[in-house]
């Protein structure tokens, strides 16, 4: 079967379902509607049913109106990342917290993709101060 070709012999571009963009399926619009209709007994009854002891009726609420957090806040040393070389003392800071149990890997590895943010950050600002220097020295 040809890219982009569905059987049936209606050609539709690759990832069109044929519908307008932005259009719903009549399916979920149903759906909308029944939610609509029915939302506030539908809460009142989870709500009663959480309330007379139904766990899972409670953590449906909870995960509602308290999220679960992604992650936790992480306290350990790192040093100051002031230039781009600073970045080997700092990742060498998360390895270290990881192997003395510190941080678990995965904590490392977010603290690592923030180190690495503000490597760019600071490598971004060093590049425009240089061009700075080069097209003043240029100009003058």
């Amino acid at each position: 079967m040809a890219r982009g070709r569905k059987t049936g012999g209606k050609d539709f571009a690759p990832c069109n379902s044929g519908r307008p963009r932005g259009s719903r399926s009549p399916a979920l619009v149903a759906l909308d509607a029944i939610g609509h209709e029915r939302a506030e007994e539908l809460i009142r009854t989870t709500v009663n049913a959480a309330l007379g002891g139904d766990m899972r009726a409670a953590e449906i609420l909870l995960r509602r109106v308290w999220p679960e957090r992604k992650g936790r806040p992480v306290s350990f040393e790192l040093p100051s990342m002031q230039t781009a070389a600073d970045l080997g003392r700092a990742i060498a800071s998360v390895t270290r917290a990881v192997a003395e149990g510190e941080l678990t890997p995965d904590e490392a590895q977010s603290v690592a993709s923030v180190l690495e943010l503000q490597r760019r950050a600071i490598e971004t600002a060093e590049l425009e101060r240089r061009i700075a220097v080069l097209e003043g020295m240029k100009s003058g």
